[in-house]
């Protein structure tokens, strides 16, 4: 017998911990999970899984006043927030049963409280009870950061975004990064007045500048205003529920909601990291290596706690690497080269790759193709909106690099499209592949 309570402790039930955790069991490990809030973390509960089932309602707001357009006899229409709300968040209670059924078929423990760190083999659950594990791992993921000002208490996150009692007339989004914008859009579908307020002078940094920009005047011509270069002095809680925002170099703006979406920083606070020696970065950030082993030889981490690249599937990649490395004897290292994303704005954008300018500064000679053209659903409905795709090539290589992509379905379009960059095709391979025609898509081989 062990001469441990687990083989694995799991502090965090989200996508890469549930994944951890199951691989592991069925590796033959006695493994235990510890969740204080919900099991399915971040995506499933707070995140992308919510968020996407509103960016679907969002856009029926679309499809139904083009629907006229194709001979749909189509009423006035309203929208139910509540509704809405309400589908998701059971949508929600459903997949997180489901995760929880995961781990019990694989007959995982699953302690339903916060767990502390109290030494290198040893974890604390909130009533006090003490159990020791061979190995621990932390896969608490990240937090919503908010800036600290006067009345920033005031403001919400994206953690509470899906629970609003009404639809906010008039709300206020503070950020420029994926979740801003992804939110700027759906509450300008769903009718509110959208003011984007970015403390920087631009959107979505780290993406290719001419998506971005298109992006940027697509949105202004939707209605969603931007204030650029703005930090926030105070929010002010009025008598009648609405917020006064004092921003820098403005006049104050009166709203409905405030939304910080301002980033998300490691959750590592509080858990005992520190105490037992896990080396943290500036950030707070668990250092790991390329097998997310920490600094403390029998403390691993994997997912957004360890700020290496804040995507789900990520982190689902790194729990089983861990899973199989450790338990399964097969050692196993995540690649993130070439990791595909998406941003589910309206339109939406797909990218995999290097920017342009980051080809330019690593490669020195590069090659663009770019195609700017309006979806044929678009030119029926009378909507002047344009598709962008982008592909950056080595020019000494003919090797494709880059794929960078805004327009109805891009992220759908681009998962299929990064294989080929993952497999390090070139622009030859692409221009000999047949299109496939009426569709977006044979744009990607269609460009010269």
């Amino acid at each position: 017998m062990s001469e441990f309570d687990y083989d694995l402790f799991v502090i965090g039930a989200g996508s890469g911990g549930v994944r951890a955790s199951r691989i592991a069991a069925s590796h033959g490990a006695r493994v235990a999970v510890a969740e204080e809030y919900r099991v399915g973390g971040t995506c499933v509960i707070r995140g992308c899984v919510p968020k996407k089932l509103l960016v679907y309602g969002a856009h029926f707001a679309e499809d139904i006043h083009d629907a006229r357009k194709f001979g749909w006899d189509v009423p006035e229409c309203r929208f139910d927030w509540n509704v809405l709300r309400d589908n998701v968040l059971a949508e929600v209670d459903r997949l997180e049963g489901l995760y929880g059924q995961t781990l019990d078929n694989h007959k995982v423990t699953v302690f339903r409280t916060r767990a502390t760190i109290v030494g290198p083999q040893k974890v604390r659950l909130a009533d006090g009870t003490e159990l020791t594990a061979g190995r621990i791992l932390i896969a608490t993921g990240g937090w919503p950061h908010v800036p600290d000002f006067p009345g920033s208490e005031h403001a919400i996150t994206s953690n509470e975004v899906f629970h609003l009692e009404t639809l906010p007339k008039r709300i206020m989004i503070a950020g420029g990064g994926y979740i801003a914008n992804e939110f700027a859009g759906i509450f300008n579908e769903f009718g509110s007045q959208v003011t984007i307020v970015n403390r920087g002078d631009t959107i979505l940094r780290g993406y290719d500048e001419q998506i971005r920009d298109r992006l940027l005047q697509i949105s202004m011509t939707k209605g969603i205003h931007f204030k650029f270069n703005v930090p926030f002095r105070s929010i002010e809680k009025n008598d009648d529920g609405t917020l006064t925002v004092h921003l820098e170099n403005c006049d104050p703006f009166i709203v409905d909601a405030v939304l910080m979406a301002t980033g998300r920083v490691p959750n590592t606070k509080g858990i005992g990291l520190e105490e037992v020696g896990v080396e943290l970065d500036e950030q707070g950030a668990i250092k790991v290596d390329e097998t997310n082993q920490s600094s403390v030889p029998s403390i691993y981490a994997v997912g957004d706690v360890t700020n290496r690249i804040q995507l789900t599937p990520v982190a689902i990649r790194e729990g089983q690497a861990f899973a199989d490395s450790v338990f399964g004897g097969k050692p196993t290292v995540v690649d993130y080269q070439n990791v595909p994303s998406a941003v589910f704005s309206h339109p939406p954008i797909g990218a995999v790759g290097m920017t342009e300018a980051e080809a330019r500064n690593k490669l020195g000679s590069v090659r663009i193709y770019t195609s700017d053209f309006r979806a044929m659903k678009n030119v029926l409905a009378g909507r002047n909106e344009r598709a962008l795709y982008k592909m950056v090539v080595n020019a000494a290589t003919d090797q494709v690099v880059g794929l960078h992509m805004i327009g109805p379905d891009a992220p759908e379009i681009l998962q299929a499209a990064a294989i080929a960059v993952k497999a390090g095709l070139t622009k030859a391979d692409f221009d000999a592949t047949v299109a496939l025609h009426p569709s977006m898509a044979e744009e990607l081989v269609l460009l010269k």
